[in-house]
């Protein structure tokens, strides 16, 4: 019994341990089994690490479009929903420390093959794009006109090993920079240069490209690249000449052999023979040339050299040019570049397309010409090769870049074009394709701007900056050449010393805007330049250097001692004011205020000066009312200049003023003289309203921090105090009326020619009318001249 017992046992043991890994297989899946895919808000990381690389042209190493390889294909990111996040989130994984920029629209030139993400939304914190929020690898509705790519900081993560960034070619085979070696004496001297052989940059040095197949398309886009709108025919026999000429004296070293700074009577005898010799004219470099490129075939369009087909020359070719020579280019510079005056006045750049808004020359906003009214450009589809046909026709090269979302500020009044496609061969932008738009399609958040190549003119090595705590601030110092042609550096005086001419400098050193003039700088004493050299300076705030402003030519300084000295502080961004003119010429009208009510405007000089004579508190005077509501378009807020310790207080009103002079008010006759004028001091910079998403930063109240925040306005309205003109001394007539913001250019702004409105306006005696209210730059010039010309404006009567 107890042996039957114990075999029934052992055949129970042995049957459940051939069961349970029976079981187990059944329920434990295997390592070779696929699961099944789900719907996932991320795509799928994969199991090796993810190669992402930076691809397309114009780039340098730090920036491009994004490629990321998947299932041995490499592949694009569509720009939906692409944001700064996402850029950073990249630029990480390619071992830069962040982000500093993102593009669209295929800004380095449209990608191939799969469209590997679409939608991708980042928090910020992922270790690759793979984990942010996408619709899956390989889940797309785009096109690769809407590639994305990035701009990247231009400083590594410490440690970082694997650079993580693999380019489409080759290192060696990258053409980043592109110049002109002048051949020609003068030419190394004058700038701009607009003539020479062409050179990349190659390993650590400079090569040449062969000629053979040149056209005039390729010289078309390395005259684009280096600033020139348009190009000259060389004279190839000129360099022809040149060559045979340098490659027979190579051999025969002994030739005009210099010694000791004398020539030898064989090289004395060559001189005389030869005074327009090449050899005279010309110093041309006499090694061998390297031929990195064999040849180059461009459209015409393109926007950099990169972007042509191009064929590197093989590493072992032993003649890589036969039959052929070096490339040379020659470039007809725009009209403000050029040296030679009489040739200028025939150069003629559009007149019906402008840049605003930006702080170096060649940038800006770009605004174009309709029915006499300047308006803007909407950014839908706005790329490289529109960009560079607004750059061309304003007499700058092509467009290093074409930018989106108001980054030069927003525009005021209409927005007239809306998907430009320009092919880049049209003359001008009028002659692209684009879309009327209607008021639902674009706002000014939207408006397209650009930034140019321009020449290089070396402007900035006659001027600097010392003794400040960031390279943006310090006392100035610029280099000038005495009679014996020696050259120092000086100061120069404060006497005149303001924003406009601030603005200049700031121009020059490439620091972008001026944030203030300083007319003393003693506490930026730390160098041992103490002599002026330069004063006088009066400049209009658009010249591109300070010695182009007007001067005096004898330096007369009533304080010479260096701590008073010009300075500045240079800021990347500025405030942009403007003035809503159309509120202005609805809200207009006449009141016949009782001077009872009106002592705290007197007090605040608010009325004109025949009301001191006035019987207080009897009569009345007449007042012309409207609203002024100001608008910062700008990149930057707007804020006084003095700090809240040094505001006054009113007691009448209640209220501290931060700024002396806010506004003028001013009624202007036919010979532009004032009839009747008013002033308003910033009662209180506030936000009163803003854009819908942008928030409210400055308040008035509890002695608050005031300005105006981008995107915001601050409203005074008709009926409160010093909102008027005293017109009570005012005959019937035709008159201009005249608004201006910031007057005494107080505040640093990225452009003042916005800040005066004007309206034609008529006054009866009794009631007053306002026809053509419009910022000072917003008509054409004709248009302009046919409002200063107003009916019954020059005899002041009533029409």
């Amino acid at each position: 019994m107890e042996q039957s017992r114990r075999r029934r046992q052992l055949s129970l043991t042995l049957l459940f341990g051939l069961w349970l890994p029976f079981c187990l297989t059944q329920t434990t899946p295997s390592k070779t089994t696929t699961p099944t895919s789900k719907p996932s808000a991320s795509p799928q990381p994969q199991t090796e690490r993810l190669k992402v690389r930076l691809a397309g042209y114009p780039r340098k190493h730090n920036e491009g479009r994004i490629e990321l390889f998947y299932k041995g294909e490499w592949g694009t990111i569509c720009d939906d929903d692409f944001s700064i996040t996402n850029a950073n989130v990249l630029c990480r994984q390619l071992g830069f420390v962040s982000a500093t920029g993102w593009t669209h629209s295929a800004k380095y030139g449209k990608g191939q093959g799969k469209i590997w993400l679409d939608n991708v939304q980042c928090n910020g914190g992922e270790k690759s794009i793979e984990f942010c929020k996408s619709r899956g690898w390989g889940n797309s509705d785009c096109t690769h006109d809407e590639d994305a790519g990035v701009v990247c900081k231009d400083e590594r993560i410490p440690g970082f090993v694997d650079s993580n960034i693999i380019d489409t070619t080759v290192d060696e085979n990258k053409i980043e920079e592109v110049r002109l070696r002048p051949v020609v004496a003068v030419g190394k001297k004058k700038l701009p240069n607009s003539e020479g052989v062409v050179e990349v940059k190659y390993k650590d040095g400079w090569a040449q490209i062969c000629d053979l197949g040149w056209t005039i398309k390729n010289t078309h886009v390395v005259c684009g690249m280096l600033g020139f709108p348009n190009e000259k025919k060389v004279n190839k026999n000129f360099y022809k000449h040149l060559k045979k000429t340098a490659a027979e004296k190579v051999p025969r070293p002994k030739v005009n052999v210099s010694v000791g700074g004398r020539q030898t009577s064989k090289a004395k005898a060559n001189s005389k023979s030869k005074q327009s010799s090449p050899g005279k004219r010309l110093y041309l470099e006499r090694q061998k040339s390297y031929f990195h490129i064999h040849s180059v075939a461009c459209t015409g369009t393109e926007v950099h050299l990169a972007a042509c087909p191009l064929e590197f020359s093989k590493p072992n070719a032993t003649s890589s040019c036969e039959g052929g020579m070096a490339a040379v280019v020659s470039c007809m510079p725009g009209p403000q570049f050029m040296q030679n005056s009489g040739l200028k006045k025939k150069l003629k750049i559009s007149t019906n397309v402008r840049l605003k808004g930006g702080a170096r020359v060649g940038e800006g906003r770009v605004e174009v010409l309709k029915d006499n009214e300047w308006g803007t450009v909407c950014d839908d589809r706005w790329n490289l090769q529109s960009a560079s046909v607004v750059c061309r026709e304003l007499g700058f090269g092509s467009a290093r870049e074409a930018l989106t979302g108001a980054r030069m500020g927003q525009g005021m009044g209409p927005i007239y074009m809306n998907e430009v496609k320009c092919l880049g061969t049209e003359k001008s932008i009028w002659n692209c394709p684009y879309r009327n738009i209607t008021s639902e399609d674009c706002k000014h958040v939207e408006d397209a701007a650009v930034r140019c190549n321009v020449p290089y003119m070396g402007l900035e090595n006659s001027i600097r900056i010392t003794g400040g705590r960031t390279r943006y601030e310090g006392r100035l110092e610029v280099l000038s050449t005495d009679s014996n042609g020696t050259q120092t550096w000086g100061l120069i005086c404060g006497e005149t010393w303001s924003t406009k001419e601030a603005m200049v400098a700031c121009r020059q050193l490439g620091l972008g805007y001026a944030n203030q003039g300083l007319q003393e700088t003693w506490y930026w004493d730390s160098s041992n330049v103490t002599e002026m050299v330069m004063s006088g300076v009066k400049c209009t705030g658009n010249e591109m250097a300070l010695t182009q402003c007007q001067h005096h030519k004898t330096v007369s300084c009533q304080r010479v001692a260096a701590k008073f000295a010009a300075g500045v502080i240079c800021s990347e961004t500025a405030s942009d004011l403007v003035l809503n003119a159309p509120l202005v010429q609805q809200t207009v009208y006449i009141e016949d205020r009782p001077l009872h009510m009106l002592y705290c405007a007197a007090e605040e000089d608010c009325l004109s000066k025949s009301a001191a004579k006035a019987n207080w508190p009897y009569g009345h005077r007449r007042l012309l009312r409207f609203s002024s509501q100001i608008h910062n378009i700008g990149r930057a807020d707007f804020k006084p200049k003095a700090g809240r310790h040094s505001w006054v207080w009113h007691a009448c009103h209640g209220h501290y003023h931060s700024m002396d002079v806010f506004t003028h008010y001013d009624l202007l006759n036919s010979n532009g003289s004032k009839v009747a004028e008013g002033h308003k001091a910033s009662f209180c910079l506030e936000d009163t309203d803003c854009q819908e998403s942008v928030s409210k930063r400055y308040e008035c109240a509890n002695f608050g921090d005031q300005g105006i925040t981008v995107g915001c306005w601050d409203l005074y309205r008709h009926d409160i105090d010093c909102q008027w003109i005293d017109i009570t001394d005012v005959k019937p007539g035709n008159y201009i009326m005249q608004v201006v913001i910031n007057p005494n250019y107080e505040v640093a702004e990225s452009d003042f020619s916005n800040n005066a409105m004007k309206c034609n306006c008529k006054y009866d005696g009794h009631r007053i009318w306002l026809h053509n209210c419009h910022i000072g730059d917003a008509f054409s010039e004709e248009a302009e001249k046919r409002f200063e010309k107003y009916p019954g404006q020059l005899n002041n009567q009533i029409s």
